[in-house]
Formats: C-alpha cells, structure tokens, sequence
C-alpha cells in the first residue's frame, strides 16, 4: 500500500457484541498517528476463493458468491469519529459533592458536576469503599454491571474485567442479562419447539440454499435486515435480500412502520399496529381453520395438543370467534387482507425471516406472539423444502454451528482464551437485569429462573427470591455498561434508584461521559479498540470465520487506560491493604503480559494443530481465514429431519413434538392467566395496559414503536457526527440543537398540529421525552416511532421527568414480560404526543439548556467538570 495513504494499517474487528463474540472485520489506515479511515479487508491479499474452498448458490439462472472482501457497515467504517469524540472522558473524575468520609448526597446524582482527580487518589478511594462495603455487608454487597452491546474487546474486555478481580476478594451479586434480544422467543417460543439456545429455529443449516431452491415467499416479521444486523454481522443480510428480489422470491414485510429494508426490497407492506400480531396471527390461523386448508396430517403426527388451539381459535373456549373481522379492529389490519395473507400463505412455501423480532419481541406479553408464529409455522408443515423460520443476523449465536443459514466454514473459532470478561454462569447470587431498580428500593423481590439467555427451557421454572438482611443490600455498584436508562426497562424509575441513599458508592469506568455515568461518584476513563492491542474473531459474516490479531492502531487519548489495565489500577490499589487483598495484581493477571493472552487466544482458539501453530507469522499476517466446509451442500436444509421422521428428529419439548399446549406451563404455572398453556391475545394484566382499547388511550393514544436504531448500536454512536448530519439522523431544532426524530404519521400530524422539524414531546405518566418530527407514511397512523437508545440528557431526572435528548426507554414500562418471564419491555406501548415549544422550556430550565452541546457530536463534557 502507498505510503501516500497511510503510515500503518492494523485489523480491527468492529463489531459492538461486547461478549468476546466478533464480527465486522476492516482494515485501519493510520496517518501521522490518527486513524485516516477504516476500510473493508481485502481477504485476496492472503488467501484465493479456491483455498477458501469458496462457496457458490446458484438458482434461477443466478449466483451468490461470499465474495473475497469483508462488508463492514457505516457504523464501523465511520468508528474513528467515537476514539476522537469531544465527549471522551479524558482523565479520571470524581463527583463533587460525593464525600466519602461525610455527606455523599447521592440526591444529587445525575446533576452534579465532576472534578478532575490522579489515578492514584481516584483508585485509593475505590479500593477503600471496597473494603469497607465487603467488611461491613459482605462481598455480595456489590453489584457489577458488566454486560452490554459495547466494543468486542478479548483481553481489554469492555463488560466483565471488575468481575475477575471481584471474584478474587470474594464474589460479587451479578446483573444476569436477560435474553433482551429474544424475549418473547425465549419465555413463550421454547415451549411451543423448544430450540435451545434462545427459541428460535436453531437448525438453519443451508436454509438460504433450500429458499433459492423451493421457496416462493419470505415473511420479514418485525425484520429490518438493512439496519438491524450492521452492529453484528455487516451486510451480509442486505445482500441476501437483494438476492432473493433478483431470482423471484417474494418479499413481504409485517410492521407497523416500512422500515429500511422495507423501503428497498418489500413486494408487499403489511402494516400492523404495535403489539397487535396475535390478534392478525389467530385471524390467520382461523381462516386456515375454517377453510381445511392448513396441514392436517402434519399436525397429527408432528404435533400435540392442536385441539385446545382450535378450540380457543374458533371461539368455543369464550365465545368470540377470532375471525379476520374480530382482528382488523385490534391490529388495524382490515379483513380482507388478514383473508389474503392466509390464502396466500395456505398455497405457497413460506419461511420466514427475523433479525432477532425487535418489538414484535420485546414487548409486553412477547411470548405470545412468538409461540403463536410457532403455531402458524407448525400448521404450514415446518421443515419441508421451502418452510423454515431463520435468522439475518448473529449467525453461529452462542457457537452454536447450526444457526447459520449460509455456508458453514471448517472450523467455529472462539477467543475464549484471551477473554478476560464476564460471562453467562449460573453462579448465585444474582439479580434479573430488568428488576435491577427494584432490587435497590425493594425489601425484596421475587422471580423464576436464572434469566441468561442460552440456558435450557427447564430453567425458567425455578423460582428464585432476593431477600438481603438489613444493611445488605446493593451498597456499591461497578458498572462497565453505564446504558441501563437508555436501553432497559423503566429509565426513569432506574434514575431514581441510583439516587436512593443505600445505594452508596457508585464506580463507572467508560471511554465517553454519556447516560449512566452521569450518576457516578467516580468515573474511570477506558480506551477504545483503536488505542489497544487485542485478539479477536468475527464469526458473524456469512463469508468465512476468522482470527485477528488486532494491532494497536493510535495512542491513547488523554489520559486513559483499557478496561483491563483500569481494573489492574484497582488491583493494585486494594494490595496496599494487605490481608485478602495481598498479590492481587499478580492473582489478577495470572502473570501474564497482553501478548501473552494474545498468545493464548491464538493456541485456543479452536483450529487443528494449535499447540505448536506459528504465533509470529500470525502476528505478521494479522488475521487467518477457515475455508468453507467440504460437501456443504450435502447437509440436510433446516428442519428437514423433523419434518421427515420426527420421531428420530425430536423436538426439545417433553413430547418431542411441536406442542400447542403446553404440559409444563399448565403444571408449574397453573394460575397464570396471561403466559397459559396456549398462548392467547391478552387485553391486560401483569403491571400492562397499553391497548388502544385501553382507559388510559383516552389520555396516551399511541402505540410508540421504538426500533434498533438506523444510526447507532443501541446507546452507541450517538455521538458520530457523519451520522447526526443526516436527515434521518437528526432533526435541528430552532435552538441548534440536535432532537432525535419522531416518525409521525400525516394522517395523526393533522390532528396534533405539527408540520415536518417541530419539536414535539411524547409523554405518558412516567415522563416526557422529545423528538423532532419527520412526517412519513412509512408509519402507519395510530402508531408513532422513533428509534431506542438515544443519548440521555436529563432535564428533569427520575418518574414524571423530562428528557431533551429523545431517550425513550426512560418512559417505558417497568414491569416486566409478565410475573414469571422477567423480560424487558421496551417497545410498543402507549404514549400521548404534542408540540413543545424549546424556547419555553428554555426559559423553564435556563441552567439544562444552557450547557455545553456541539451539534456534530450531541451534549460534551465541558459543563460538567469544575475546579476544585
């Protein structure tokens, strides 16, 4: 490469993961020390498509090839703008009224202000609050909040260093990260099919060739594969949806709004409001009922208990037919499409496609909808040529071979051995990550199983209590994944927590002061990937599985360290303590230097031969590729097995079949009247009321649809500013302030009064949040969006509060799935919405709208820190 262009370039995996699980490969030009751009990587510098053994589809008279360059995404390409982002946290800081020897006013976090400490003073507080929170309550006083979509980092690990180091000094309570992108899957789906890991269709092996083969239609339920997938897998996804517009396979989309993929590939938009799909779903179910048109001989001998679905389809379990009529009013759908889409469907081979559900998942009740599309697959025949149910994103989830719909490679590499973060055991105690907020303020707290997404079906008949003595309870937090109140359930009732006075030290340790932190007492400054050393895989592409060693591209900015080098800091700090805490710092290490771990990934990593495998001509290479799998093609697609001898194919369920009534669930459960036996459309209950038919749509219209955001991952990238110049990335203000946007129907800006660039609020009784509006059809009326995960910026904090920045999740319900699914819910619920005039709310709250904010870049830090 011309040094015209670059100084260096290094491989980076930039993938947001956050669980040792890497995607996304590019390669990184560095330029008189700051990175020039980040580029797909070229894998023909190494390799040739005959010694990958490069796979080839070719139907129709078409050909889909992996092609011999990785598919970053804009959210990847554009990475460099985060490392150089004016909201880094440069050095470490302390909250200004937090004395640890005298008054903490934790009242006051998440509005004060934060000054500049050393390492040294900032460490030595921390180790001291250690000490003294374990000697006086106990180790399982302390909360680590070590998970989330962050960087996929191995060594420098951005969830879960603390964690090793806790462990050390004698546990810790752990976050148990509920199955977030999988709710409905994971309580409702596993006891309708089973599918371990997560409840969706876990055999997907060479799905995409049986498609291109057999298919005649794809139903996109709740998908958008030209958005979802870029923080995973790149874009893959969107190649696979340009191919199968190119040899003929029908494209429909179920949504409430025509999202990106929609845009491009729909043949077909079907709009359904928020949270409404079982109601259309029955409706479906009963025209295939009623017109003998569905798979009567499949369902006798793949099945049990369809008997009790029909007989609540039908109307003879509470008298109400749940015809397309009985539908159209619920979901907004009208009749005569419900009849359509059946017919359609009854005569056609259908699969159909998921990027995980969003809020088809994620809402209340979610298990509903997701058993009930088990249901409808298991009367279409699941597993017969054409008919399956498969993912567009995280292929090889939790490696898991099978769920890969694409080609499989020789070999599933894994960075287990130079991972030095969380991860998902079921060690006690531990405490749901949607009742975190419950568990400060609470006595105590009641739920059922350990909640990590992976574990078996089995598992969520547990019942487990969180009952700490006085003086016990969650005294400190140590939180790495400072996201809580703008991707979880409840913000707003989280913010308040924080404040609670027996929540005493809080630690957060971040590259960028955003959300959480500003709830700090102390905050440690981490790096990004660009400034670390690292090993790393991605085996989420769909073209080949590989290993990287990741160079360190740029120095630090400021004065920062990795995550694993902050906890390190920490260690050394508690060993001037002496007692437990002695040689800790070597404890914490093992010994080992970065390139020792490096070292180790690379030996452990899974391929043939990796015990006396060449480490420096790795190093010298920078990434290694696994070439496609011999025969491939010869492996059965999908489901096939089951479909054809299920009796030596069973399902995971106790009857090895697909089940329409669930044993389990009526025996452990038998009260249970919203999560039954067969799953039902529920009106309300469980802590939710958020029907269009509901008293409270009188004052909260709306059903808001909150999205896996277009420009960010999750509560990433907010602060790029490629992305916030964009008209679909923000909307400026009158004020010069950058308001996330709020999709609004025509139809409904007529009745509100709002034209295209006002700010309007959305609001219901846990709060406001705003939003600049962009008028579209691509949201159907009755239903507004704007995407989740947007920066907070708190003008008023806590229930009943106000939020500038248009972080929605801080108005969502706190209650989870329902009272035995501790899901979160963070989608399709209802809110009223109205203009907002910000030089109003300006001179209300003259101090919030005054701080330091770039257009390009959102809120910066300037405001916050003083001179002490």
């Amino acid at each position: 490469m011309s040094n015209k262009t670059t100084d260096k370039s290094v491989v980076k995996c930039l993938g947001f993961c956050g669980f040792g699980m890497g995607s996304n490969i590019t390669e990184v030009d560095v330029k008189d020390g700051r990175v020039a751009r980040i580029r797909p990587l070229h894998y023909d510098q190494l390799y040739t498509p005959e010694e990958l053994n490069a796979w080839k589809i070719e139907a129709r008279g078409h050909v889909l090839e992996p092609g011999m360059k990785s598919y970053p995404p804009p959210l990847s390409v554009a990475y460099k703008t985060r490392t150089y982002s004016p909201n880094r946290i440069p050095y470490p800081l302390k909250r200004v009224d937090w004395d640890p020897n005298g008054e903490r006013n934790t009242q006051n976090r998440g509005s004060s202000k934060y000054v500049h400490i050393s390492w040294d003073k900032a460490c030595d507080l921390i180790a001291a609050e250690i000490k003294r929170i374990q000697e006086e309550a106990g180790p399982f006083s302390i909360l680590a909040q070590s998970d989330g979509h962050g960087e996929t980092k191995n060594v420098h690990a951005a969830h879960g260093c603390q964690t090793n180091l806790l462990n050390l000094t004698g546990g810790f309570l752990k976050q148990a990260r509920q199955p977030d992108s999988w709710e409905g899957w994971y309580w409702g789906a596993k006891h309708a099919w089973g599918m371990d890991p997560v409840g969706m269709q876990t055999i997907t092996t060479n799905v995409i060739k049986d498609i291109s083969d057999n298919g005649d239609a794809i139903f996109y339920w709740g998908a958008d594969p030209e958005t979802t997938p870029w923080g995973w897998g790149g874009q893959m996804a969107s190649r696979l949806c340009y191919w199968f517009n190119e040899i003929g396979v029908l494209s429909v989309f179920v949504a409430p709004d025509c999202n990106y993929a929609a845009a491009v590939h729909a043949d077909k938009w079907i709009p359904v409001l928020p949270n409404t799909d079982v109601a259309l779903q029955l409706a479906i179910a009963y025209v295939w009922m009623t017109e003998g048109t569905y798979e009567k001989e499949y369902i006798d001998t793949h099945s049990v208990g369809f008997d009790w679905f029909e007989y609540y389809v039908l109307g003879r379990e509470d008298g109400v037919p749940k015809t397309p009529a009985w539908a159209a009013e619920r979901c907004g759908v009208p009749d005569y499409r419900i009849k359509a889409l059946a017919r359609y469907w009854a005569k056609h081979k259908v699969s159909i496609a998921h990027c995980n559900g969003g809020g088809y998942i994620r809402a209340a009740f979610a298990h509903e909808p997701a058993r009930m599309e088990v249901y409808l697959l298991g009367m279409r025949g699941v597993g017969q040529p054409g008919v399956n149910q498969f993912q567009m994103i995280e292929w090889q989830l939790m490696d898991v071979k099978t769920l890969n719909p694409l080609p499989s490679c020789s070999v599933l590499p894994s960075s287990e051995g130079a991972y030095r973060g969380a991860t998902m055991d079921l060690s006690e105690p531990f405490i749901p990550k949607t009742m975190i907020h419950k568990a400060i303020t609470e006595p105590s707290i009641e739920w059922h199983g350990h909640v990590i997404a992976g574990i078996d079906r089995a598992d969520q008949l547990i019942p487990f209590k969180y009952a700490p003595e006085p003086g016990k309870g969650i005294r400190m937090i140590w939180s790495d994944a400072p996201c809580w109140s703008t991707c979880w359930n409840g913000g707003h009732e989280f913010q308040d927590a924080l404040r609670h006075p027996n929540l005493e030290f809080v630690l957060v340790q971040h590259p960028w002061m955003e959300n959480d932190c500003l709830f700090a007492d102390i905050i440690l400054p981490t790096s990004t990937t660009l400034e670390l050393e690292d090993f790393n895989v991605d085996v989420r592409s769909g073209q080949w599985n590989a290993i990287a060693y990741e160079g360190q591209a740029v120095d630090p900015v400021g004065d920062v360290r990795t995550d694993y080098e902050a906890v390190g800091e920490v260690a050394r700090a508690l060993e001037k303590l002496g007692g437990v805490y002695e040689n800790l710092y070597e404890r914490y290490t093992h010994g080992n230097e970065v390139i020792d771990w490096i070292e180790k990934g690379f030996r452990e990593c899974g391929m043939e031969g990796g015990d006396t495998a060449d480490f420096d001509r790795f190093l010298e290479d920078r990434f290694k590729l696994f070439p496609t799998e011999e025969n491939w093609e010869a492996k059965p697609a999908g489901l096939i097995g089951f479909y054809e001898d299920p009796e030596n194919n069973p399902l995971l369920t106790p009857s090895g079949k697909i089940e329409y009534y669930s044993t389990t669930l009526a025996e452990t459960f038998p009260d249970d009247k919203v999560r039954g036996p067969v799953a039902h459309w529920i009106e309300k209950g469980d802590g939710h009321d958020d029907r269009i038919s509901s008293e409270r749509a009188k004052d909260y219209p709306y059903l808001l649809v909150t999205n896996h955001p277009r420009w960010r991952v999750h509560a990433n990238h907010d602060d790029v500013p490629w992305f916030r110049e964009l008209a679909t990335g923000k909307v400026v203000g009158p004020d010069g302030y950058g308001y996330e946007p709020l999709y609004v129907n025509p139809v409904d800006a007529e009745k509100l009064g709002l034209a295209d660039g006002d700010i309007a609020g959305i609001y219901n009784e846990r709060g406001m949040v705003l939003g600049g509006v962009i008028l579209s059809e691509r949201i159907m009326p009755g239903a507004v969006s704007q995407d989740h995960g947007a920066r907070c910026d708190s003008i008023v904090v806590g229930m009943g509060g106000l939020d500038r920045g248009g972080a929605n999740n801080l108005i969502c319900p706190s209650a989870t799935t329902s009272k035995n699914a501790a899901g979160e819910v963070t989608n399709s619920f209802l809110v009223g919405v109205k203009k907002v005039d910000v030089f109003e709310l300006a001179g209300q709250y003259p101090e919030a709208f005054a701080r330091s904010y770039d257009v390009e870049c959102g809120r910066v830090l300037d405001s916050l820190i003083v001179e002490e």
